[in-house]
């Protein structure tokens, strides 16, 4: 091992789309390795939005320890950025109690910011293209406009970014307007100039080549959050004013989340559950499809096969780890 690689912590992270077993895996993983499992999901971090996002259980929290999970309000603001300082602190904590750091989660962005450190360029105050975009925005159908706009600029970027997350859309529409460059092609070369990673990385990522069998996990998990109260705690965020705009008009976060969003239409309009579960299927699945796009255009990732939910990836991942570990 070369002395640049002993000066890095050894990480394992654990992602692939929704549903598809991560928070198992990384349990068993952290059960083996003497683990702490750190929050890599851009909604679970948020207070108050539990069955939703599908945390993690109390049972769990109480057999192995996890951190970054509950850590900002609905409300709040958190970027990226944010997330890569308040997880590399995590990441140093766990180390320090001599624990392997097991990062689990679907967000590709929140990973690629501990992994390929870079920094962003571009004006950060409002601008004329902004205040366009945003007007934009605020029309009927407006998200989808704007999403088909950065489509058409930077194919990669939207597909990394949610349709309803209208102000990364806006950001990413606005740095290409202004510098006439993707953002995603920005990001690459300062990636390519970037300092070199702290972290040695064990990345395993859980794919399911049949669809179908995918679908059918997330059907499961909509089932079991709508059995376990969804619609409640909707409406408890609601009577909270959890949804409400924020300060600048944009929507706020929980407004845009997957779950969130299409149980709130239902809860307003009257409308029978059934109808809430069938657009939160086709939402989740559709979001699935943009998280493998996007972490399969990462080098870093090992991925492990899934072909039915007889498949066990312990064994695999195990050995993905060990091989990491030695280099």
């Amino acid at each position: 091992m070369s002395e640049a690689s002993e000066k890095q912590h050894f990480i394992t992270a654990v992602v692939g789309p929704t549903a598809s077993g991560k928070s198992r895996l990384a349990m068993r993983i952290a059960e083996k390795y003497g683990g702490t499992i750190i929050c890599c999901d851009s909604m679970q971090i948020y207070r108050g939005m539990d069955i939703g996002t599908a945390k993690p259980t109390h049972e769990d929290r109480r057999a192995i320890p996890h951190r970054m999970f509950d850590i900002v309000s609905p409300g709040e603001s958190y970027s990226c950025a944010d997330y890569a300082r308040d997880a590399a602190s995590a990441i140093n904590e766990v180390v320090s109690e001599g624990r392997l750091p097991v990062l689990c989660g679907g967000t590709g962005l929140y990973l690629d910011s501990l992994l390929t450190p870079r920094s962003y360029s571009g004006t950060s105050g409002r601008t004329a293209i902004r205040d366009e975009l945003e007007t934009i925005a605020a029309r009927p159908g407006g998200k989808e406009i704007l999403h088909s706009m950065l489509e058409e600029a930077d194919s990669e970027s939207a597909a990394a970014i949610h349709p309803n997350n209208v102000r990364r859309v806006i950001r990413a529409i606005e740095i290409f307007r202004e510098s006439g460059v993707p953002k995603s092609e920005l990001d690459r070369r300062s990636r390519d100039n970037a300092a070199p990673s702290h972290y040695r990385a064990a990345v395993i990522g859980l794919r399911y080549p049949d669809r179908s069998v995918l679908r059918a996990r997330i059907a499961r998990r909509v089932d079991i959050m709508l059995a376990d109260g969804l619609e409640d705690e909707v409406r408890r965020l609601d009577a909270e004013g959890v949804f409400e705009k924020l300060p600048d008009g944009t929507p706020s976060t929980a407004a845009q989340a997957i779950g969130y969003k299409e149980m709130l239409a239902a809860v307003r309009a009257g409308a029978p559950l059934s109808d809430a579960r069938e657009a939160i299927i086709t939402a989740t699945c559709r979001y699935a499809k943009r998280q493998m796009t996007w972490f399969g255009s990462k080098s870093y990732v090992r991925w492990i096969d899934i072909y039915d939910d007889n498949c066990d990836p312990f064994s695999e991942a195990v050995g993905i780890i060990e091989n990491a570990k030695s280099k």
